[in-house]
Parts: C-alpha cells; structure tokens; sequence
C-alpha cells in the first residue's frame, strides 16, 4: 500500500509540473507590420506538452480559421508566401485539450513605410533594434525615430538599437524617412526583471501573472498536501494487539507490556 500511495503522488506531482506549460505563438520575422507580398512564418512552440497545437486566426475573412485555411504547412509552421491586407488580424496556438497561446497582431500594408519592431514582449535587459524599412529600393536611408509621438534620434541607415531594454522604453515607436513617408505606430512591450540601485524588482505585469497561478494551481496544490497526509498517516502493517493476560508458560516475555486499566495503579513494563 505504501508503494500506491508513493506512485500516486508522483504522479499527481509531475502532472502539475507538466501542465503549466503553455505555448508560444512566433513570427519570422519578427514584427507587427509587414509589406504587401512579404513572406510570413508562424510557429507554436512547446517544448514541455504533448498536446497536439493548432494555429488560428481572427482577420476580416473570417474568425477561428485553422493554417489550412490561409496558409501551407511546412513542418511544424505554417507559412504564408505572400501576405496581402485582408491577413491582418490575430493570431494563436490552440491545443487539442484547450488551452490556447499568446497572441500576436500583425498588420499588412500598402504604405511606403514600416517599422519592423519585436512582435512579442522583451524582456528587460535585453538588446533590440528597431528597423525603418521601406517598400523600394535603396532600403538603408536615414529615418528619425519617434516615442509616444516625441522625438527620440536620427539614424543614418534606419536602424535603432537599445542595448539595455528597461521598462521606461515600452511606448508605441514610429519612424519617418524624409520623402517617403511615416511608418504606423508600433507597440513596444516589457517585461522581466529590472535592476535598480543593486534592488531586483518584479514587474507589476510579472506579478500579476505569479498572482494567477497560484490561484490556479492552488487547488492542485491542496490536493498534493492532502495525499502527502494520507501517505504518512497510513501505517506499512498492521498493529499486533496488546495482551493483557500473562504469556504462557516457557514463551519468552521481553518485550512485552501491560497496561494497568486502574488509574491509581503505576503501569509496569517486563523486560
């Protein structure tokens, strides 16, 4: 009985270890605003769940539709060769028992100018570079740079860098290349951890994600304490009951002992 009790709780155990997993929904490449005719790569990544991960879409077209609907498998992505307008929208990762990813929101446009910036939420500390791309040749042009609609910096080739993301850079980031055009704003998201005066302090976004999953997973936690207090409580064997009458004659009686059911009397061990 002890061994059940030892397996089940093993069991129960990895199951909440397992199950706490998610997916990811990525982009290659990795950006929210894409050219007409771009080629655009989605993946579920999971490196933890068995569940089988479907990609889906809500766009103009239609909601829930399925890769096979809009794109072509290769490998475990789903591929669209040639993105038009109509593909803007949201896209996930559902599994086959329910659970569902992140999301991501892409935008497909006609204007002259985009700026390709990280789809998903950096962590901080992290270095990222923002593009100005444009739709024509020559592509490397000087573009400035702009947060929350205020000026940041002008960059030769297109391009800006921040080596030590912070949560003070998360805003909505556009650029502008004189003579071509502006790009649409893009939203820049932070998490993580951040380091200030030698103090780790835990995002607020981060902390509310710590909150829900202990509130989730507090009833498997429960249920973990539950068994574990069964399995210590129950005995490996059962107790032989005590005697209290004397053994027979020629048994050996060390180890034996009497209990006195009269209170005043002092109970007495043999040994």
């Amino acid at each position: 009985m002890g061994q059940t009790c030892e397996v089940k709780l093993l069991l129960l155990i990895s199951s909440l270890c397992c199950s706490t997993n998610p997916a990811v929904v990525t982009l290659s490449p990795s950006s929210s605003q894409f050219f007409r005719r771009d080629l655009v790569s989605f993946s579920c990544e999971d490196d933890h769940s068995l569940a089988g991960w479907t990609l889906r879409r809500n766009t103009s077209t239609g909601t829930r539709k399925e890769c096979k609907d809009w794109g072509r498998r290769v490998a475990s992505s789903c591929v669209i060769d040639s993105v038009v307008p109509l593909d803007s929208g949201v896209y996930w990762c559902e599994s086959t028992e329910g659970g569902a990813s992140n999301w991501v929101n892409i935008t497909v446009t006609d204007d002259p100018v985009i700026l390709q910036s990280p789809v998903l939420p950096q962590e901080a500390g992290e270095e990222l570079t923002l593009i100005c791309k444009t739709k024509t040749a020559p592509f490397n042009l000087s573009a400035d740079f702009y947060k929350d609609g205020t000026f940041i910096r002008t960059t030769p080739t297109g391009h800006m860098t921040i080596h030590l993301v912070s949560k003070s850079d998360e805003g909505a980031y556009k650029c502008d290349i004189r003579g071509r055009g502006e790009s649409a704003p893009a939203w820049l998201f932070v998490t993580g951890q951040e380091v200030k005066g030698g103090v780790v302090l835990l995002e607020p976004s981060l902390t509310l994600l710590v909150i829900i999953h202990i509130v989730v997973s507090s009833p498997y936690v429960l249920s973990t304490l539950l068994l574990v207090s069964i399995c210590r409580q129950r005995p490996t064997e059962k107790a032989p009951p005590v005697s209290l009458t004397a053994p027979p004659p020629g048994e050996d009686e060390e180890g034996l002992e009497y209990d006195n059911v009269d209170a005043d009397v002092t109970t007495e061990h043999r040994f």
